[in-house]
């Protein structure tokens, strides 16, 4: 589905592909249910993260995205830490050079106060900031920004 000579799509496509492929992830407000037993399934942030990078990877405004970790592990006899707490899930940058951020929930989930400062500090100094729940939100998210020039 990808253009002849192009990585990226076009957002139609981009759009069209996402409530195609990640239909599962866009409808996880309501939980899906097991064959066997009638048993609700719980929808794990691991989910819609996979969904979220996917659409992250092929949207045509964003340059880059990845997963981020903090981290903190004893080595020897010192702590190391990678990344900050509030880090959001996914950092990036959007072809016109903002930078991105995504915190990433599952239906219902709720980022933490240092979560809400870390996407409130990226959005006062001009980057684009968000949380997204599912692959509409991503779309969402993108689609409230001005076209890149």
């Amino acid at each position: 589905m990808t253009r002849a000579g192009s990585l990226r799509w076009t957002e139609d496509e981009w759009r069209e592909h996402c409530l195609r492929k990640h239909a599962d992830v866009n409808s996880v407000a309501a939980p899906r249910r097991q064959p066997r037993g009638g048993i609700v399934e719980r929808v794990y942030e691991r989910d819609v993260l996979k969904g979220v990078l996917r659409a992250l990877e092929l949207h045509p405004r964003v340059a880059w995205a990845a997963r981020m970790n903090v981290v903190a592990q004893k080595i020897d006899d010192r702590f190391v830490r990678a990344g900050f707490p509030g880090l959001s899930d996914v950092v990036g940058m959007l072809r016109d050079g903002r930078f991105l951020a995504v915190e990433v929930k599952r239906p219902g989930g709720q980022p933490t106060t240092a979560q809400v400062e870390f996407l409130g500090l990226v959005s006062r100094s001009g980057g684009v900031a968000f949380v997204a729940r599912s692959v509409e939100d991503v779309m969402r998210g993108l689609a409230d920004e001005p076209r890149a020039a």
